[in-house]
């Protein structure tokens, strides 16, 4: 079983991205815009401030109280929503339950939503178009799998997991690539016959270590998407890593699987967000 490390794409994507951010005028900029102090938001934030500061891509921490009131946050994010400086918006969630979540995926200008988030985006997503941002985090499995030489065109993908983060997304994205896909949740029946049945299985429902060994056929390939802590305190995936045989043709772990490429597609967001917003405001004067 051949296992995919994340850093071993990034390393891969940092060159073409940099060269990029060089011939511009003005390197990027992106917005990271987070509410409290959440462990795992500031984790992030961190992470992807690293990633940009290594790429050269300017960035901006709009942090906010906890507490602070609906109203008051709306005019915030208009305020960086309108900054003619900033290229890219990376809005940390979920918001605190004060705040319109719904409403604010709604203003975020499409153009800025690097993470794929506003129904603008998602409905490009799901229409095709080229134009528009996915989210990170399913982009970052199709990186891999093109990375890894993976031929998708014609495969068979099971994505255990349905949600507008990553499940339906990278049903749409692998779709595009000619998938024939499968999209399996917590009251599909017969799980483990329906996940033998692909030949690419994604794990990205949640849940610590869900999915063993006899989830995967022999000569799949396995992308694990989650983020978990097992009984152990331990940071695991969805699937049992150890229970994966030499059966499977390529496994990516956790930690330092997707995840560390998710920030690396996050970068490739901004740096085409600031591409096209450039373009855009030569071809108007």
């Amino acid at each position: 079983m051949e296992i995919l490390k994340g850093m071993t794409v990034v390393n891969a994507m940092k060159e073409t991205m940099k060269s990029e951010i060089a011939q511009m005028e003005q390197a990027p900029l992106l917005a990271i815009v987070r509410v409290g102090e959440r462990p795992d938001d500031c984790a992030y934030e961190r992470g992807a401030m690293k990633r940009m500061s290594g790429l050269g891509i300017r960035t901006r921490s709009c942090v906010f109280d906890a507490d602070i009131s609906n109203e008051a946050f709306q005019e915030a994010f208009l305020a960086i929503n309108g900054d003619p400086e900033v290229d890219g918006i990376l809005l940390l969630r979920p918001l605190p339950s004060q705040i319109d979540e719904k409403a604010i995926t709604e203003l975020i200008d499409p153009k800025k939503d690097v993470d794929g988030i506003s129904p603008v985006n998602m409905a490009k997503l799901f229409m095709g178009e080229p134009d528009g941002f996915a989210p990170c985090t399913p982009e970052a499995v199709v990186e891999m799998l093109k990375f890894a030489g993976v031929e998708l065109a014609g495969k068979h993908a099971v994505i255990v997991g349905r949600s507008l983060v990553v499940g339906k997304p990278l049903a749409m994205l692998l779709m595009k690539e000619n998938c024939t896909v499968t999209v399996c949740h917590s009251r599909t029946k017969n799980l483990q016959d329906v996940c033998r049945s692909g030949e690419i299985l994604v794990a990205a429902i949640g849940k610590a270590e869900m999915l063993d060994g006899s989830f995967a056929a022999p000569g799949a390939v396995v992308l694990d998407v989650g983020i978990n802590v097992n009984q152990e305190g331990k940071l695991c995936g969805d699937v049992a890593f150890d229970t994966l045989d030499a059966s499977v043709a390529l496994a990516t772990p956790v930690p330092g699987g997707v995840g560390t490429v998710t920030t690396s597609v996050l970068a490739k967001h901004v740096i085409r967000a600031a591409k096209q917003r450039r373009e855009h405001a030569q071809r108007d004067k």
